[in-house]
């Protein structure tokens, strides 16, 4: 993939070798976040789990104290009184059987999907559609609840619950906010959901858990964080 020139000064300005506080980190990857639009800084993790083990999945969320920087748009599957708590409490979408149906039917245009316990047995036939989006609710995401729960885990949604999953190549990718960040927010969103992770190791991982972490912007080159400072420093 041939990149531009802002990109190859970016990646000339330091070693690509050298690894990096969070901080510094932090502060050079905002410096290489140039595009027109406000990029999204990512994490990305190298794990030594063998995804091919279901003992060894690793799958949770991190609620960052300032937010992802955008506007999430929540559907929520619930009945009753659940769907009146659900709207209430600012909701995008409520609905059952209709909304399940609409999204059999390819809709898609949300953020974050939450579900009443009782209604996963329908809820369950949306995931070959909502699966493969990272959309589909599920209990160790926290977005699987019981129905007094809803307002709740809407207002986290909103405020900046992001999920972190294995991936088949043995990776974690998530989201820690925007370019546009006041630097030591960015950093306590980063801390936070390095804490979080480390919190979700498998009591069946051998060897090393985390091998390597990257901090990266949209557009912009991966800086190599300084792993044992990373996994050592809180969150304030």
């Amino acid at each position: 993939m041939a990149h531009g020139k802002r990109y190859r000064a970016a990646v000339a300005s330091y070693s690509r070798d050298e690894s990096f506080s969070p901080t510094d980190a932090v502060t050079l990857v905002k410096e290489h976040a140039t595009a027109k639009f406000d990029e999204t800084i990512e994490l990305h993790i190298r794990t030594g789990l063998d995804p091919r083990h279901a003992e060894q999945q690793v799958r949770g969320t991190a609620l960052l104290p300032n937010g992802l920087g955008k506007q999430v748009r929540i559907v929520v599957f619930a009945e009753g009184e659940a769907a009146r708590a659900a709207t209430e409490s600012g909701a995008d979408e409520v609905g059952g059987d209709s909304l399940i149906k609409r999204v059999a039917d390819g809709f898609t245009d949300f953020d974050v999907a939450l579900a009443q316990r009782e209604l996963m047995g329908k809820v369950g036939k949306l995931g070959r559609i909502l699966g493969p989006r990272g959309l589909m609710p599920n209990p160790k995401a926290g977005t699987v609840v019981d129905g007094a729960d809803l307002p709740r885990a809407i207002d986290e949604a909103r405020q900046g619950r992001v999920e972190f999953r294995l991936d088949r190549l043995a990776l974690i990718h998530v989201p820690i906010g925007k370019a546009s960040f006041a630097q030591e927010h960015l950093v306590e969103n980063l801390l936070t959901t390095i804490q979080e992770i480390v919190k979700a190791k498998p009591k069946e991982t051998k060897g090393s858990y985390i091998r390597s972490m990257y901090l990266t912007s949209t557009m912009g080159p991966s800086v190599k964080l300084e792993l044992q400072t990373s996994l050592s420093m809180k969150a304030e």
